[in-house]
């Protein structure tokens, strides 16, 4: 494999649950590669790579707003930081906590102008801030990131926020938000990364052992670095969001799901839709 510009997919899908009932997909991602300068290089090969996603509380009846609202606040800090010349290095718990302030007091906002309390448009908020020597994760919630760091293996950055009681989280629009918010800057190239809400937690993740499940992201990624031009392609990401609804993983999951991925690698890969063949099979899904 050789290091090449990051090329990436992204979908969001609404879960047979909501499906089902005519509620809207309550997750949402942003993503995007920012040319910085000092970062990028002629052909766009380096540069900040940033990947948000949020998951919208299935009990909150305006939670897809919520969910929106928070990746498009934070996408904004995070780029005005950057163009200000921030380095990903320099990133702190501290500018972490700003950054969800400025969040809240967006969805307080739209909360206060349809004169509705902000609890109904509670979300998560998981985040990934990449440059070619280091990298910075925000999270509140569950949803996990995986990375593989160049030369390494995958393993997750932060193990899912779940809260005191079954199926309960931690969401940014609660006043304790600031106390449950990790945020950690790691040095070293990062080769491969997924962010993902808590739809495929059980899908990727092994919560007997805290561990990832690598096969699945060795598979799924394989797409993903046969892609031939950088940036975002929207052919796969469309073919990750019907994979994302197939049978074998909707048997195991029915609520809405995102998943992130992005690359630096290069390598010969079959088609997704024969990675979708294996998903078949129950491959990618569960370790062999």
């Amino acid at each position: 494999m050789s290091a090449t510009g990051w090329r990436f997919a992204a979908a969001s899908v609404a879960g047979t649950s909501h499906e089902r009932t005519g509620v809207p997909c309550q997750d949402s991602h942003l993503v995007e590669f920012i040319g910085a300068e000092g970062y990028a290089d002629a052909d766009g090969n380096d540069g900040i790579l940033i990947l948000i996603a949020s998951d919208g509380a299935g009990s909150a009846t305006h939670s897809d707003q919520g969910s929106a609202l928070a990746c498009k606040r934070l996408m904004e800090e995070l780029r005005a930081a950057i163009s200000s010349g921030l380095q990903v290095a320099d990133i702190t718990k501290e500018l972490a906590l700003q950054w969800l302030t400025e969040v809240q007091a967006a969805i307080q906002k739209a909360a206060d102008d349809l004169a509705l309390d902000i609890r109904e448009f509670a979300c998560t908020l998981l985040a990934a801030v990449v440059s070619p020597t280091h990298a910075a994760f925000l999270q509140v919630g569950d949803g996990a990131m995986v990375v593989r760091p160049e030369g390494d293996t995958w393993s997750y950055v932060f193990w899912p926020q779940h809260g005191q009681f079954i199926n309960t989280t931690y969401f940014i629009t609660e006043p304790t938000a600031s106390e449950v918010l990790e945020c950690d800057v790691t040095e070293g190239p990062i080769e491969e990364l997924a962010v993902f809400t808590d739809g495929i937690e059980s899908l990727v993740l092994h919560f007997a052992t805290q561990t990832v499940h690598a096969r699945f992201f060795d598979d799924i990624f394989q797409p993903v670095r046969s892609l031939d031009s950088h940036g975002l392609s929207e052919t796969l990401s469309g073919q990750l969001g019907k994979y994302l609804t197939l049978p074998h993983v909707c048997e195991r999951t029915d609520d809405d799901k995102t998943l992130i991925l992005a690359t630096r690698c290069s390598t010969s890969a079959p088609a997704l839709h024969e990675a979708v063949t294996l998903a078949r099979a129950g491959l990618p899904l569960e370790e062999a």
